[in-house]
């Protein structure tokens, strides 16, 4: 019985974590949002030390038959609910951050070919992914 008690309050225990890496990637949305790279370092760096917490549990958890014998039973099915849950609500609000970085760095792109045509429309060239750079100017070369 006491080997119950410790997988519920280490699965309680995830829940918790899953439940802070919910919340802290809600922070990494309005930081990439506000556009502030210094706070966006301070979440990241949070959410990878949460993400290295998570797995270690994981771990500790696929290393234990008496975990996977108490799961067969159907003891812990409740709060392995919750936790799949909370996984996939992290997976979603992960996936929206993904795409707000992907907006943001074409628009990166499109101000850097914008600012390089503008700088010298003559010396703009492409490269094989068919992105622009500098020409032959951009290197002190002149033809």
């Amino acid at each position: 019985m006491a080997d119950n008690i410790n997988y519920r309050q280490l699965l309680d225990k995830q829940f918790a974590q899953l439940q802070q890496l919910e919340t802290i990637i809600d922070e990494e949305r309005l930081t990439l949002q506000k556009n502030s790279p210094d706070a966006l370092a301070k979440v990241t760096e949070q959410k990878n030390m949460l993400l290295l917490d998570i797995q270690t549990l994981d771990q500790q958890f696929s290393q234990s038959l008496a975990f996977s014998e108490q799961k067969a039973n159907g003891e812990l099915d409740e709060v392995l609910k919750a936790i799949e849950q909370a996984l996939l609500r992290c997976k979603e609000k992960n996936q929206v951050n993904g795409h707000i970085i992907q907006q943001s760095q074409m628009a990166v792109e499109r101000l850097k070919t914008t600012l390089l045509q503008q700088n010298d429309k003559s010396s703009v060239t492409y490269d094989s992914k068919g992105k622009t750079s500098g020409g032959l100017s951009s290197l002190g070369i002149k033809a």
